[in-house]
């Protein structure tokens, strides 16, 4: 199996997981709960990328920490850096207690945003393809 098809194999096994996150959601997993499976979905995401461009980061990176590393030297993934903020943000908001500051449906932009980081990973990795 070549990287980039095993690279492929890895985001497209992430796509299943946000999709089972999606179902919780529809299902009723409180947005706490769907938010740290949510941030720790999006930090497997950038870890796969970060491996595949043989990127060393701290094993204890943050979400914010792991996307600084993956855009050094590639501003091209800024393009995902308000996801990455916007996962952040519902994060401090519920730890400020500020569920007022949030979203119209958290629950549902959490999914979104999930997948929207997703799709640019997997349009990347598709139009970098060895071959």
């Amino acid at each position: 199996m070549t990287e980039s098809t095993q690279l492929i194999t890895a985001l497209d096994a992430a796509h299943e997981r946000i999709e089972a996150l999606a179902r919780q959601q529809i299902a009723g997993m409180p947005l706490p709960e769907l938010l740290v499976a949510g941030i720790a979905e999006a930090q497997a995401m950038l870890r796969i990328m970060l491996e595949n461009e043989h990127k060393p980061y701290a094993s204890d990176a943050d979400l914010l920490e792991l996307w600084k590393t993956l855009v050094k030297g590639k501003p091209h993934w800024n393009t995902i850096r308000d996801n990455c903020r916007e996962l952040i943000y519902y994060q401090n908001c519920l730890k400020a207690e500020r569920q007022d500051a949030l979203p119209a449906q958290p629950e549902r932009m959490v999914i979104h945003t999930l997948r929207h980081i997703f799709l640019y990973l997997r349009s990347h990795a598709e139009q970098n393809q060895e071959g």
